[in-house]
């Protein structure tokens, strides 16, 4: 029987290309001269270093930029508030991956909902799609590619 998996990963090769271009884009600004603004990155979590909150608004639209024109989706994004003191300001931003078990019965609900003929299993963080034919699951891929949810979903593993 034909099947594809939901999940929702992040290319942290891309991650890491963008937190570079945006490194490089600071030392080149000129309204950062002189400023203590950095990035640090630590696997899935980059924090924003700045003299300011206004700075670190600054670094973060200049992140979020060099993400999406790596095609990283910025829904991803979560970031804590800032750490604000006399010093420094400080923010981290975490890029989610996976899909949690509440997000993969939300799916799974969903595809339930439009009655399709195919059935729908979470494994582990994935969530992986059957059905009798190749229609039905293309149908599915467009219904949840149209459809608004918090993670950025993939489709892999295609088998027929």
């Amino acid at each position: 029987m034909p099947s594809f998996d939901i999940v929702s990963e992040l290319n942290m090769h891309e991650v890491d290309n963008a937190v570079d271009q945006a490194k490089r884009e600071l030392g080149t600004r000129f309204d950062f001269k002189g400023t203590k603004c950095a990035f640090e990155q630590d696997k899935n979590v980059v924090t924003l270093i700045g003299d300011a909150d206004f700075h670190l608004r600054q670094l973060q639209d200049i992140l979020e930029n060099k993400l999406i024109k790596r095609g990283i989706d910025i829904v991803c994004i979560d970031a804590a508030d800032p750490e604000l003191n006399l010093a420094e300001a400080r923010q981290k931003i975490t890029l989610r991956e996976g899909l949690t078990s509440e997000q993969a019965k939300k799916l799974v609900k969903m595809i339930k909902d439009k009655k399709m003929k195919v059935q729908a299993s979470i494994q582990g963080e994935k969530v992986r799609v059957t059905g009798k034919k190749r229609d039905d699951l293309q149908e599915v891929i467009a219904m949840l590619k149209g459809a608004d949810f918090e993670m950025p979903l993939q489709f892999d593993n295609f088998r027929d």
